[in-house]
């Protein structure tokens, strides 16, 4: 028999014997990417944050409910929700704590009828005042349909500071989000009965549609 028999001979022998071991590398690998697929299938989707949901609050608002009486709180419930409106207070230098407590003292006073669902403090702290299903005195015929924001200011100007106007953003999206309100539907006291309020988004018209672009409503 010649040596390139025996040679040949020798490397077919080797080829049969490492056959196996290879059809097992295979089987495994084939193995190991389905298990990979079936992992990718079955892990649990990312959660969602929440959706707003309306009558509720962000957990960042804090509740500091006035009192029910005729003056500032009657506890009427509103016809619903078609807009939401911003104000200034027009007290400058003053805190949301203090006009809460202005809201809730007429209660006493008798000296007129003023509320608002929400006041946006100098630091960007936001009080709830008013229950989002009940009518606050503040945008007077637009008091049965629509939520108020009441914003502190630090001058005679009545411009907003910058945490101030964050939190109204943030709120004011939030508020969107939860009762389905379009852009037009975000409204100046003004835009009701003609008032300079908020002042300095009257005095400024640009500033105002400025602020409405940062709500980021699609187009």
């Amino acid at each position: 028999m010649s040596t390139l028999y025996t040679r040949r001979r020798a490397e077919v022998e080797n080829r049969r014997r490492q056959r196996p071991w290879t059809s097992l590398f295979v089987k495994i690998a084939m193995l190991a990417a389905a298990l990979i697929i079936l992992s990718l299938r079955t892990r649990p989707a990312p959660e969602e944050p929440p959706k707003p949901r309306p009558g509720t609050v962000p957990p960042w608002v804090v509740e500091d409910l006035l009192p029910v009486n005729p003056y500032s709180r009657p506890g009427t419930p509103l016809d619903g929700v078609n807009g939401v409106v911003v104000h200034y207070t027009g007290n400058p230098g003053t805190t949301a704590a203090q006009n809460r407590n202005y809201f809730a003292g007429l209660a006493d006073t008798h000296e007129t009828y003023a509320s608002s669902q929400f006041i946006v403090d100098l630091d960007g702290t936001v009080l709830q005042c008013v229950p989002l299903d009940e009518v606050a005195y503040c945008s007077s015929q637009r008091n049965a349909d629509t939520l108020s924001i009441e914003v502190c200011h630090p001058d005679e100007t009545g411009a907003f500071t910058e945490e101030s106007r964050e939190a109204l953003v943030a709120l004011v999206q939030w508020l969107c989000d939860a009762y389905g309100l379009g852009r037009d539907q975000v409204i100046r006291h003004y835009d009701v009965t003609g008032k300079d309020c908020p002042l300095y988004y009257v005095d400024h018209p640009d500033e105002w549609e400025q602020f409405l672009d940062d709500l980021g409503f699609v187009p």
